[in-house]
Parts: C-alpha cells; structure tokens; sequence
C-alpha cells in the first residue's frame, strides 16, 4: 500500500486533476470566511450582536436554499457558463453590503444567495476526470444517454434505489480524491474563520469580507478557466424532441433525487449537521460551566486535528468490501465514541471522546460523497453534492437553536445527548443502507432452478 504523501501525489498528477483542485481550494478558504467575516462587520457597525446574527442568518438561509438552485443550472448548462456569471453576481452583493448601498440583512442575503458552491463544482470534476468523462469529451459539449456510461456493456441497468457500487475505477479512485477535498474542507475551516478574526480583532473588519471575497472570486475564476476538466453538460439522445428532450431529463434528475438511495445519504447528512450544531453548543456550554471558557477553544482543536490527520489516512489507503457497510460502522463507531460525553466531567476525558468522534467523521463525509456520486446520474451530479451540503447546513443550524435549549435545561450533557441522537439515527440509516444493498445482490435461487430443469 503506498504510503499518505505517496498516495496523494499520484492522484493529484492525474492529467488536470491539481490545475482545478488547487483554485477550488483557495475559493473554499473565502468561503469558509464569509461567515464570520458577516458577524465581525455587522457588529462592527451596529455594536449588537443580535443584528450580527440576524444577517448572518439571512447568509446562511440563502445559501441552504439557493446552492441547489445554482447547482441546477450548472448541471444543465456547465461550470464554464453558469459559475462566472455567478461570481458576478456575489461581487456585486459583496459590493452592496461593504458600501452600505443596501440595508445589512438584504446584502447577507444577497451574499449567501449568489455564492458558489465550489466544493460540489469540485467534487463534480474528481468524479468525470476519474471516470474519463471530460477527457474524451470537449468542454461544454453536450453527450447522450449520459447513464449508459454508469453501466457496464451487456449489464442490466442499475437499481433505482442505488444499491449498487461505483464504478470499478471510481470505486479506487473516488474516496482519495473525496479524502483530498474533506482534508481541504477542514483545513479551510480551521484557517479561515481565525484569519478573519485576526481582522476583526485589529479593526478591520471590512477587509476580512473583502479578503474573502476576493478568495472566492479569484478561486472561483481560476476554476472557470479550467475547461478541460469541466463535467460535460449531459442531454438525451438527439433524437428525441426539445420539448420531449426537456421533460424527460427534468422528469429523470427529479426522479433520481428522490430516490431512496439519494434521500438517505441527504438524510446522513442532516443528522451530520444536527451532530455538528449540537456539538458545538455543548462543547462551549461545557467550557463555560466549568468557569473556564478559554478551554473551548483546545476541545474543539483535539476534535478537528483527530478529524484531519484521520481524513488524511482514510484517503490514503485501499478500501475493500461495500461502502454500505464502512459507512455504518463509521457512524456506528461515532455513536460509541461520543456516548462517553454524556457523563464524563474531566477536561482530559472529554477531550479525548472528542478526539475519538473526530476519527469517525471525516470517513462519513468521504463515504457520503461517494455513495451520492453511485446514486444519482451525472445530470443531476453537482445538484446532488450542493443538496447534501445545504442538508447539512440545515442540520447545524437547526440543531444550534435546539441543543441550546437542552442546554439551558439540563446542561452541557443534555446537550451532547442530543449529539448521540443525530449519530444513531445515522447508524440507522446507513444500516438500511447496507441491508437493502444485501437484499438486491441476493441470488435468486428459484429462477436458477427453474432455468436448470429446462430442457
């Protein structure tokens, strides 16, 4: 087995693989800003935290609900088309909130509404570059019958409810590069959010949104250009009417969507969401109750340090078996580590159950990325990514409201009670995952009888 670095570096001088992944990266720093950029400069200005988190709010509503819209489009028209008109658009809503031209909460809204998700762009990309998609075919270009391609030749189609595996290369391939973009995702977190606190904390906190913007926008270009690699925009064959045509892509993304297959993985990331939000809240009320607030800080490090350095190792290796069944025994694990955090009281103890549940999640988010990438077609690709992150999104924040009011009645442990709840609905979930998989590659033992005893 090769070594991490190794690993890595193999996947990353894929033929332009680093050329969009590098600006996806820079682009995800921005965004990973934004946020807390909002709430240093709305502070800033009216002096309340309450109006900073009433914009912040509105931010990350629009974003929830408008990152599957824009996704939508880029699914039907490409990247190359729809993200630079969207990064016009999120530089004018940066401009009207910096200049007062428009009240706060309309420009946060503005914000969210028109920033790009370029970790679903990105991930879009890994999953045509590693399946050869864009490698054969011209940027932009339209292709037909877009799911032949996830069917092996004399192959049955695959079941609706996406009990299948990848395919055979992307089963390789897929969790390192998804590995690749969790490591950017958390890294951008952790540096992103205390890069714009150190301009706050200075004075300046127009410059932190302005910086992030410009992360975003100079990212979100970078990635543009890269027109090789942009996921060819799919389309039924030509034969078929436009209006035909049309409706029966529409008609195929919804159905994909809704399928049971999809609607899980965007229900493990819910509960992900619900972990995440409730805890967050535990943990500062934890730190708190203790008269030690600045121990916050070093709980949440032991937490996303185990989370890296397990992402890191997850991607590096060779993964045998069904991702179906890694991917309950992940969140099974989860529950078991931070079950602990509902009685433990010393600082050491919790912090080390936080580091335990960070092992778990990062091979959550590399399963979640893969098992939606087997469920969907690649018409609906990156509207499904941008549909998990804003599930989500969702979840935190809904879990946020509700945990702080376990909290309040019942302390940090009811809290992180609640945190337990979200990780054993996803082993539950992730279980009927793995169990319908085993039902649809059961034999059938009566039609292989039947077919014998003909003569």
């Amino acid at each position: 087995m090769p070594s991490a670095p190794a690993n890595y570096r193999i996947l990353l001088r894929t033929p332009g693989a680093a050329a969009f992944f590098l600006p996806a990266a820079v682009g995800r720093l921005g965004i990973a800003m934004t946020g807390i950029g909002l709430v240093w400069l709305v502070h800033a200005r009216t002096g309340s935290y309450a109006a900073a988190g009433i914009v912040t709010g509105g931010f990350a509503v629009a974003d929830a609900v408008m990152g599957p819209q824009l996704g939508r489009l880029v699914d039907r028209y490409g990247q190359t088309r729809v993200l630079p008109c969207a990064l016009v658009a999120h530089a004018v809503a940066v401009a009207l909130l910096l200049t007062g031209a428009a009240p706060d909460l309309v420009a946060g809204v503005l914000v969210g509404a028109t920033l790009p998700q370029l970790g679903a762009l990105s991930a879009a990309r890994w999953s045509a570059l590693l399946s050869g998609g864009p490698s054969h075919t011209k940027s932009g270009a339209s292709t037909t019958a877009p799911d032949a391609s996830r069917t092996p030749p004399g192959a049955s189609p695959t079941p609706s409810d996406g009990a299948s595996t990848p395919r055979t290369s992307a089963s390789t391939l897929l969790p390192a590069a998804f590995a690749l973009e969790a490591l950017a995702n958390g890294v951008s977190y952790l540096a992103g959010p205390a890069l714009v606190s150190v301009l706050g904390a200075a004075g300046r906190p127009g410059a932190g949104v302005l910086l992030a913007a410009s992360l975003v926008i100079g990212g979100g270009l970078g990635l543009a250009g890269r027109r090789r690699t942009a996921p060819p925009v799919t389309a039924p064959p030509v034969t078929a009417p436009p209006v035909t045509a049309r409706a029966t892509r529409s008609r195929a993304g919804r159905d994909a969507l809704l399928g049971p297959a999809f609607l899980r993985q965007a229900g493990l990331g819910l509960a992900l969401g619900v972990f995440f939000g409730a805890t967050q809240v535990s943990v500062t009320a934890y730190a708190v109750g203790r008269g030690t607030p600045d121990a916050a800080a070093p709980l949440y490090l032991a937490s996303n340090c185990t989370s890296l350095l397990a992402g890191w190792a997850y991607g590096a290796g060779r993964h045998g078996g069904s991702p179906h069944r890694r991917q309950a025994a992940a969140a099974a694990c989860l529950t078991l580590a931070c079950l602990p955090l509902t009685f433990l009281d010393a600082p050491l103890a919790v912090g080390a159950a936080l580091a335990l549940t960070g092992l778990a999640v990062p091979v959550l988010l590399v399963l979640a990325s893969v098992l939606t990438e087997a469920s969907v077609s690649r018409a609906v690709l990156t509207q499904a990514f941008t549909w998990g992150n804003s599930a989500s999104a969702a979840g935190s924040a809904a879990a946020a409201a509700l945990a702080g009011r376990v909290v309040d009645a019942g302390g940090a442990h009811a809290g992180f009670a609640v945190a337990v709840g979200a990780a054993a609905v996803m082993t539950v979930l992730a279980l009927g995952g793995a169990v319908r998989r085993r039902e649809h590659r059961r034999p059938r033992v009566t039609n292989v009888t039947t077919a014998r005893k003909e003569p």
